[in-house]
């Protein structure tokens, strides 16, 4: 089972590695967004699973990226909407450590719902730009 395991977690980075060095800044943060639901729902599967180790190794990895789409707003060009979100991925980190903590599956499906609207939105912003500006690889 151990060995299935790290074999799956290899495809997933060399996945990950592989999708990165061709993504815009859409498409990479498109992938903090499945990368932050997966985590959140492998942590709640150990939590059902009583598996508190891999538990807290998931929500790391889910703070972790938290912290880095935090880390990335650009609060000059991004305004209102850009401290908005740092104040929604503050409380994210918060519930997140709640979350561990407690071993609270009901807010680890709070922040999935939030995080989801967010990724969601983010599926939209290529046809927000115009076909001239957009880099090259972004698609509809």
């Amino acid at each position: 089972m151990r060995a299935n395991s790290r074999a799956i977690q290899s495809y997933g980075d060399v996945k990950v590695s592989s999708g990165v060095a061709t993504a815009n800044n859409v498409q990479l943060i498109q992938m903090l967004f499945d990368g932050l639901l997966e985590s959140l729902s492998t942590a709640r599967g150990h939590i059902q699973h009583k598996n508190i180790n891999e538990k807290s190794k998931a929500i790391a990895r889910a703070s972790r990226i938290v912290i880095g789409l935090q880390g990335a707003l650009d609060f000059e060009k991004g305004g209102d909407l850009a401290n908005n979100l740092n104040e929604l991925y503050s409380y994210v980190t918060r519930r997140l450590f709640h979350a561990n903590a407690h071993n609270d599956v009901a807010v680890l499906d709070e922040i999935h719902g939030l995080m989801r609207e967010i990724r969601d939105a983010w599926e939209g912003v290529p046809s927000l730009v115009p076909a001239t500006n957009r880099p090259a690889g972004m698609m509809n």
